[in-house]
């Protein structure tokens, strides 16, 4: 699974549970200190390699050997590259770039 085959809306049955893909992930500084490089969040959001969130639908116990079982697929056609690629049209279109800086790297604040 990766992000050419996943889509917003898409349910999965993991051990008893039931999760559904919400929205991809918009990598931010925290990364650059999890793994002591200053521009890894940058690097994850190049790759396009972003991963995504689910939002729980059903609670269930999950075992460490479970695995995803897909469910239902509502919108097939959405999937997270796809997503990413318009916005990307979008900003070239428009010829702007929103500011994620302040996701991308930590501002140290002196106290």
């Amino acid at each position: 699974m990766d992000e050419t085959h996943v889509a917003v809306g898409d349910v999965f049955r993991l051990g008893d549970a039931v999760i559904e893909v919400s929205q991809g992930r918009q990598p931010c500084w925290r990364l650059n200190l999890r793994f002591a490089v200053g521009d890894m969040a940058l690097r994850v959001q190049r790759s396009g390699r972003t991963g995504w969130y689910y939002r729980v639908i059903e609670e269930g116990v999950v075992s460490p050997h479970d695995s995803l079982v897909l469910v239902d697929r509502r919108s097939p056609d959405w999937t997270l590259h796809r997503l990413w690629r318009l916005l990307a049209e979008r900003r070239l279109a428009t010829r702007a770039v929103e500011d994620w800086s302040a996701r991308l790297s930590q501002k140290v604040v002196d106290d």
